[in-house]
């Protein structure tokens, strides 16, 4: 045996223990214990799982070695490219490589696995580039941060990212860390500092964290010997969320030109631009021509057939793309992975929903056929692996999923897309709490892959990427905005309109809105309501002083459920507006409050202070006699409704679709979206907004039932989503919040988070907030002992220049504190997206 040492990386819980250690492989395991298998391995005198990561000649370690327990299987499920963005993505979020594994491989199903054992013995190559895996480069030194393995990617040149590799490992000494940068030309749109600082610190002309991870010392129990000697290593942490500039080799911004591709297949980092012509669209080539012809409907996207002309050519363009009003977005998406699988590499693309995956793996279905897989939690363990498998073989080449789909093993990766990154179930609720777009922005910039951030609407950390030159727009022109959307309008938005109507503000359904649907449903069409809540009366607050009702036993909220017997006649009336509860129930306990009285003023009358949909459909089914109602939400959602004069009133994200689309839509509670307490409040509102009427036909009608004269209001009526963004963005780096600065919010007893930050060694200029409580509805800690009556919040923020290292001094704090063997709950998130 030529290479009888093992390097293992144990799943194990201790921050502290996040390192590899080497193993003897025994003869007979010889032929199957190769790099990225799952194995057994003993490990302070009990059997954990493992990744085989690496085969040595010797070990740094003079003593005894202890042998592989076993191969699971000779599946080789961990790849050099995962490898390398599972590290990544532990750096960038403070957490180890475990956890994050544990989110990128699904569980083995032997059953499966063993169905297509032939296919994965001989595994197809479909890229000529793609190296086989290199020897891990790890640091010597006395940090407690856990090492960060270098390794080759799969489906690019190490150059691509400007790591450097550097093959072997020594004996005895230490080599020193072999920083390269990528000199920037004046067409580049991508500069990696020298070092290999962090990609979206360099965009600030940071500059300032390039300092190697290294490895500290870790005791080893008698049987177990971790790798001694590491070797540092420069490579860029994961992709920033804020602004990622181009620089030149002194620091200044490059001019960049009106689209930017990536380079791919190139040797170099450098990008190349697309030239423009005089009038300012890029000269049609010969394949773009036929892609025009094609793909008609990315014509009318300017520099729409140019993005997918670099697809075909196996370049890497990146882009934040505002779809039109109305427009088959999954259509599109499954247009750019044809055009990415036809050059012979593959495509992710990522939704945030089982309905929106349906959809789309329809539409990739019809275009590249089998070739198409969707992966979701929703599928059982054996299906999931199934496709999970079909992925790592090179037999599918478009995986449609949810966010864990962003670790697909795929080959080649070419393109990864991401619809409706503002959606919060793109945040893993799981350690290390990931965000799938921070993630994908991260794969696609080591591996030279495309990247599309896709949706109606538009986000601040997109929008802040494409400001900083690291993605470009792809938009339409105004003109064709203004003919594919509907007329949107605010109530009272005008004089003469509160002339006419003087409580068309005050009021929950203007006549306005009445006299529009009275309209399309007697020209046959359909219209629909958007309600912000479910149920029927999801709220109550007492008549007299207004105090929210709340239940005797566990202070939860008193609402009129939809289930009630009594619910259609629970209140009694004596004036428009207020009522007598007969029977509320708590929302949390469930318990009936039979006999209601106010805590603060005594009153035993209640008034409904939110109209759920079901009270909404009630209502309108008494306005329109004979007209069709529907619903749609909860545990019953329509994907698609027939054509006819017919009211459909939906929750928020549950919208069904229509042929020929919706005359009139009404968007009801305003209020309710743009007055919660949340950092995103206006654009998550601006996104559920833009959603619902992209379903309106060109020419429909629009009525948003709020202010007309805020700034998000306005940016829907002329539906302006990036000029939204621009300002939403704006505010942020006025009062540094994300993602201008990086934030870590941390979770715990008072006791716990005063532990962590006494042993981190915090950068310069990080600010310490709080302690305050943790933000309504947010889940606490885990503890192995009893829940804490008491979970308070800390925030730290930091320039993102100090970003990667205040990610490690977290990650270096939490593995000290795991030595103590502390049991007190605590959590790190870093730029969570529920701050408070």
């Amino acid at each position: 045996m030529s290479h009888p040492i093992a390097r293992v990386l144990p799943l194990l819980e201790p921050a502290h223990l996040d390192r590899d250690f080497d193993y003897l492989v025994p003869p007979e395991m010889d032929e199957l214990a190769q790099p990225g298998v799952r194995v057994r391995v003993r490990f302070s005198g009990r059997l954990v799982d493992g990744y085989l990561l690496e085969r040595l000649e010797k070990s740094d370690h003079t003593g005894k070695l202890v042998r592989l327990e076993r191969v699971v299987s000779g599946e080789r499920v961990l790849t050099p490219e995962i490898l390398a963005l599972v590290t990544a993505v532990a750096a960038r979020y403070a957490g180890t490589r475990a956890d994050v594994l544990r989110l990128a491989i699904p569980p083995r199903h032997a059953k499966v696995e063993s169905e297509g054992v032939e296919e994965a013995e001989k595994p197809e190559r479909t890229s000529k580039k793609s190296p086989p895996a290199a020897d891990p480069v790890v640091a010597d030194g006395d940090s407690a941060h856990p090492d960060v393995p270098q390794v080759r990617t799969a489906a690019a040149h190490p150059s691509d990212a400007g790591i450097s590799i550097v093959p072997g490992i020594a004996d005895d000494a230490a080599a020193q860390p072999v920083p390269r940068g990528v000199e920037s030309t004046g067409e580049s749109a991508l500069a990696i500092a020298e070092g290999g600082s962090d990609i979206g610190d360099a965009a600030h002309g940071g500059g300032a964290d390039t300092a190697p991870v290294q490895v500290g010392d870790v005791s080893a129990t008698d049987e177990v010997t971790p790798a001694a000697d590491r070797h540092s290593v420069s490579m860029p942490a994961a992709a920033d969320s804020g602004a990622v500039a181009a620089e030149s080799s002194t620091g200044a911004a490059v001019a960049q030109p009106d689209l930017v591709v990536g380079a791919g297949d190139h040797s170099t980092a450098s990008v190349a631009a697309v030239p423009v012509g005089e009038s300012g669209r890029q000269p049609v080539t010969a394949a773009s021509s036929t892609l025009a012809a094609e793909f008609p409907a990315w014509g009318r996207y300017v520099h729409g057939h140019s993005f997918l002309g670099a697809l075909a050519e196996g370049r890497g363009p990146r882009a934040g793309w505002q779809a039109l009003p109305g427009e088959d977005w999954a259509g599109r998406l499954a247009e750019l992975a044809a055009v990415t699988v036809r050059g012979g590499r593959s495509a992710v693309i990522m939704v945030p929903d089982q309905r929106d995956l349906d959809r789309v793996l329809g539409e990739c279905v019809a275009l590249v056929g089998e070739s198409a897989v969707g992966l979701a939690a929703g599928l059982g363990p054996s299906a999931r692996y199934r496709r999970w498998l079909s992925v790592l073989r090179g037999q599918a080449r478009v995986v449609v999923g949810t966010r864990s789909a962003v670790f697909s093993p795929v080959k080649d990766l070419g393109l990864i897309a991401i619809w409706d990154d503002g959606d919060d179930t793109f945040a893993e609720p799981r350690a290390p709490y990931p965000h799938a777009r921070e993630v994908a922005m991260l794969r696609a910039h080591e591996t030279g892959a495309a990247f599309v951030a896709g949706g109606f609407s538009r986000t601040a950390e997109v929008q802040a990427i494409v400001e900083s030159g690291w993605a470009h727009d792809l938009l339409a022109d105004r003109a064709v905005v203004r003919q594919a959307m509907p007329r949107i309008t605010a109530p009272g938005d005008t004089d003469a309109a509160l002339e006419r109507d003087p409580i068309a503000q005050a009021i929950r359904i203007p006549a306005v809105a009445f006299t529009e649907a009275r309209k399309a449903i007697k020209a046959g069409g359909p219209v629909l309501v958007q309600v912000p809540r479910r149920g029927y009366i999801p709220a109550l607050a007492c008549v007299k002083c207004r105090a929210p009702a709340r239940c005797r036993h566990c202070n939860g909220p008193l609402a009129l459920p939809d289930s009630a017997p009594a619910s259609r006649g629970a209140l009694r009336s004596g004036r428009e507006g207020v009522a007598e509860a007969q029977s509320p129930a708590c929302r949390w306990c469930g318990i009936t409050e039979a006999a209601f009285r106010c805590g603060a003023c005594g009153s035993r009358a209640l008034r409904a202070v939110v109209i759920g949909a079901s009270r909404t459909a009630e209502e309108l089914g008494r306005a329109f006699p004979g007209v069709p109602v529907r619903g749609s939400g909860g545990s019953a959602i329509l994907n698609t409704v027939p054509e006819g004069p017919q009211v459909v009133v939906s929750t928020i994200g549950a919208e069904p679709r229509v042929p020929g689309g919706y005359a009139v839509a009404m968007l009801l509670d305003g209020w309710a979206l743009l007055g919660r307490a949340d950092l995103r409040a206006a654009e998550d509102a601006l996104r559920r907004w833009m959603s619902a009427a992209a379903l309106v036909r060109p020419g429909g009608r629009v009525i948003v039932m709020a202010d007309a004269g805020i700034p998000t209001v306005q940016a829907l009526v002329r539906w302006d989503p990036v000029w939204h963004a621009g300002f939403e963005l704006e505010q942020r780096t006025e009062v540094r919040f994300p993602p201008a600065v990086r934030f870590a919010a941390i979770d715990g007893t008072s006791d716990s988070i005063a532990e962590l930050l006494g042993e981190a060694k915090l950068p310069d200029g990080v600010e310490v907030l709080g302690p305050v409580p943790l933000p309504p509805g947010a889940r606490k800690p885990f503890s192995s002992g009893d829940s804490p009556a008491e979970v308070e919040r800390m925030i730290l923020r930091a320039d993102r220049a100090t970003g990667s290292a205040l990610s490690r001094a977290l990650a270096a704090a939490q593995a000290v504190r795991s030595t103590h063997r502390s049991d007190a709950p605590l959590r790190v998130q870093i730029d969570p997206i529920d701050i408070g």
